[in-house]
């Protein structure tokens, strides 16, 4: 029945948020000059909307837009370009580590035959170095990615994984998503998925009550065979 599993990118894969991306922000707004700092509560307050360009304009909106750069469209794509290429630095470097059971279930997955994919509302190009640099090449063939401004609509909407099931061929009902956040449950139940929620630094808090499961990391007791028998007890209630 399981035809495909499919992960969010930060917090998920890598607990990226608080270490990864703040950092890399932080280090863009000074190397333009903005007089901006994101503490860890502030970037946890912004993490509620989903997105960093959509992040960088509530910020700006509630805080005020730097006077020296008039065109907001142009700060905000400059912005994210930088924080992007910084990113991918701290990646490359191999300061963020892939969190616990992430290979293990991956490489059970390529075994078994079962499709991969990533689903992320951050940029493609971040999305995808993580997987190549952290997964590595072999298995990055493996798993396809859907990510940044590929859907008009950002998580909570399902739009992301309605185009990863339409692109790759999928039954919803036969998906498995894994995320950490409110908002990627959502977006995941949305699109007629089962989810398993890794809760992440920042998503303690938040209400999973819509989770098929909800554990620290994927080393607490999922496994494919865990997936596969998730999906046969919701086929059989349904």
């Amino acid at each position: 029945m399981m035809q495909a599993l499919i992960f969010d990118c930060d917090g998920v894969l890598v607990d990226t948020e608080r270490d990864g991306h703040r950092v890399a922000f932080n280090q863009a707004f000074a190397e333009l000059g903005i007089n901006c700092e994101w503490s860890v509560e502030r970037y946890g307050q912004l993490l509620l909307t989903a997105g960093g360009k959509e992040r960088m304009r509530r910020h700006f909106d509630e805080a005020g837009w730097p006077s020296e750069f008039p065109d907001r469209d142009g700060l905000i794509n400059r912005i994210h370009r930088l924080k992007t290429d910084l990113f991918m630095s701290l990646i490359s470097a191999g300061a963020l580590p892939l969190r616990p059971g992430i290979q293990r279930i991956v490489d059970e997955a390529i075994a078994a035959g079962v499709t991969l994919a990533v689903c992320s509302t951050s940029n493609e190009r971040a999305v995808q170095a993580v997987v190549d640099v952290l997964l590595g090449p072999e298995r990055s063939a493996k798993i396809s990615v859907f990510a940044g401004d590929v859907v008009a609509a950002k998580k909570p909407a399902p739009d992301i994984y309605n185009l990863a099931a339409k692109t790759l061929g999928l039954s919803p009902t036969a998906c498995v998503v894994v995320e950490d956040s409110n908002n990627g449950l959502r977006a995941a139940k949305a699109a007629g998925m089962r989810c398993i929620v890794t809760v992440s630094s920042y998503t303690g808090e938040e209400d999973f009550n819509l989770a098929d499961r909800v554990v620290a990391d994927l080393d607490q007791g999922i496994d494919i065979a865990a997936c596969r028998t998730m999906l046969e007890m919701a086929a059989r209630a349904e």
